[in-house]
């Protein structure tokens, strides 16, 4: 079973990030996202960043992940 925890090292090694935290119960996830790989990209881009990071286990591992993704201003601005 997939946990919040391998999620969150999925993404920490697939690409930089300031901050990742992941939350679920083996089956729905809700990630935080924040990362500078986001500025200048709107949030299909940047969710797009994330599935590659996370690669096949999208297809296979994680069946139901929701994201927030954020610039590190955004994430400085409160926007948590």
């Amino acid at each position: 079973m997939v946990t919040p925890e391998n999620i969150q090292q999925y993404i920490e090694q697939g690409m930089p990030c300031e901050l990742v935290r992941v939350a679920g119960d083996g089956q729905h996830f809700e990630a935080v996202i924040v990362s500078a790989e986001f500025r200048g990209k709107n949030r299909v881009q940047q969710h797009q960043i994330v599935y590659r990071a996370l690669g096949d286990r999208m297809k296979a591992e994680i069946h139901a992940l929701s994201m927030k993704t954020l610039t590190p201003e955004e994430w400085a601005a409160g926007n948590s």
